[in-house]
């Protein structure tokens, strides 16, 4: 399939006087709001849509960041943070050498944990590329390890059953035009050009391709960088592909980082974070999160329409981190039993409870308690009436009382009977909705 330019363009919602971001934006910038595109026409929103109901079914991703500076063990910044030269950093590729198909026990490891799609990153802002490339012999494959690493990947999440993105940094701090290409006409020729082959190559050597994921568009903005010209190329030959916004254009979805911030309503976005505080390896790094707050985060994303897309750093021999599995394992554990209440479910209004998180799918609320309460939990405000109430682990029916400014679900073990959240799947009469301040402004007083 070859789309026009308009037809690309009018894919990721631009117009030909699309507004751009400044050239000298830092590192790990926020991307250009989505409101420099026009709305789109409703041809365009329903190809849209059907490009990316996988992905707003999914709403749980693996990330994956693996290059070089695993073998330093110091982050995957080492190379920039710690001015090491490209001469000095290069000896690398010479430790780099992956034991066999690595990515195998990473797939099993998302499955497991309920992740529906993985990126993994192709080049990262070292520049060394894990897939084999007609530009450079600084790749994988004609390196230490002598295979084409992304292919391995690729071969591994299929096998799975999982859906393949592609991490792409266009920021290189290996390039010798990779800084100079800010204010050098020729060296910014010579760069995209560069950059474009390699987004060509992964398009094209790899089959399907589910997602392209950008990363840090320094030193250029979306002209120097000819974004859109590379996102046409992109679509021409990926038709069904979604892209993300970080080569300075609006793209299909939004990339907040390490934070959970939900998009205005009919914009796609995917809250990306790492298990600890590092997209790399980092040896020393034991900051880790539990996996409590990795299935409230999860909770959290989905309740507001987005996806959750979480992080493993893979040692330079492709293992994955002890406590990294542990913690998917313990998800995995949980989104097993209550994957109805995650996948493909819609945004939820209710969100207000000293103890509980909330998701929605219809006119059911699920109502998940990360901290139990014991016998009696209580959900103030609901609009609408319960018909019934279960367990979601296991379905035992709950009983439950409803009052005008409550509902109280009772008869409940002392100890939760889940964890690190039991969810309680309300089945309401309608859409449920919450309304706090009802509760506080009608409440019965009683006289002073």
């Amino acid at each position: 399939m070859t789309l026009s330019r308009r037809d690309t363009l009018k894919r990721l919602g631009l117009g030909a006087a699309a507004a751009v971001s400044p050239v000298l934006a830092p590192p790990q910038s926020a991307p250009p709001p989505p409101s420099a595109a026009p709305t789109p026409s409703p041809a365009e929103t329903a190809d849209r849509a059907r490009r990316m109901k996988w992905w707003h079914e999914a709403k749980f991703g693996m990330f994956i960041h693996w290059g070089l500076y695993s073998v330093l063990g110091r982050h995957e910044w080492a190379m920039e943070n710690e001015a090491i030269p490209v001469a000095e950093y290069e000896v690398l590729a010479k430790r780099f050498n992956p034991k066999p198909n690595a990515a195998r026990d990473w797939a099993r490891l998302a499955k497991h944990a309920g992740q529906k799609y993985m990126v993994m990153t192709t080049k990262h802002h070292e520049g060394f590329c894990l897939f084999d490339t007609k530009t450079t012999s600084y790749c994988a494959a004609k390196r230490a390890a002598g295979r084409d690493l992304v292919r391995e990947y690729v071969e591994a999440a299929r096998g799975e059953g999982l859906r393949v993105g592609f991490y792409y940094s266009l920021m290189d701090w290996h390039h010798p035009d990779g800084a100079r290409c800010e204010k050098d006409e020729a060296a910014r020729r010579r760069f995209v050009d560069y950059i474009h082959t390699h987004v060509r190559e992964l398009m094209t050597n790899y089959g399907k391709v589910d997602v392209l994921w950008y990363d840090v568009a320094w030193p250029l903005d979306a002209e120097g960088w000819e974004s859109r010209r590379m996102n046409e190329m992109v679509f021409s030959l990926q038709p069904d592909i979604i892209v993300n916004n970080r080569n300075k254009l609006p793209g299909d979805f939004t990339t907040p980082e390490q934070r959970i911030e939900a998009a205005e309503e009919g914009r796609a976005w995917e809250a990306c974070m790492t298990m600890n505080g590092s997209w790399g390896y980092q040896a020393a790094d034991d900051d880790w999160k539990t996996p409590k707050t990795i299935v409230r985060n999860l909770i959290s994303c989905a309740r507001d329409g987005g996806n959750y897309l979480l992080n493993i750093g893979p040692r330079p021999d492709g293992s994955v981190p002890q406590e990294s599995v542990r913690i998917l394992e313990n998800v995995g554990a949980w989104t097993t039993k209550n994957a109805e209440a995650i996948h493909g479910s819609d945004r939820c209004q209710p969100r207000r409870s000293n103890y509980a998180s909330f998701t929605r799918k219809g006119n059911t609320l699920y109502m998940h308690v990360h901290f139990w309460p014991g016998d009696t939990v209580a959900l103030a405000g609901l609009l609408v009436p319960v018909k019934s109430a279960r367990l979601l682990a296991g379905g035992r029916p709950v009983p439950f009382m409803q009052e005008p400014l409550r509902v109280r679900f009772t008869g409940l073990p002392a100890q939760a009977p889940d964890q690190p959240a039991t969810t309680i799947a309300l089945e309401c009469e309608g859409e449920p909705r919450q309304d706090q301040l009802a509760v506080r402004r009608e409440k019965k007083r009683e006289q002073v």
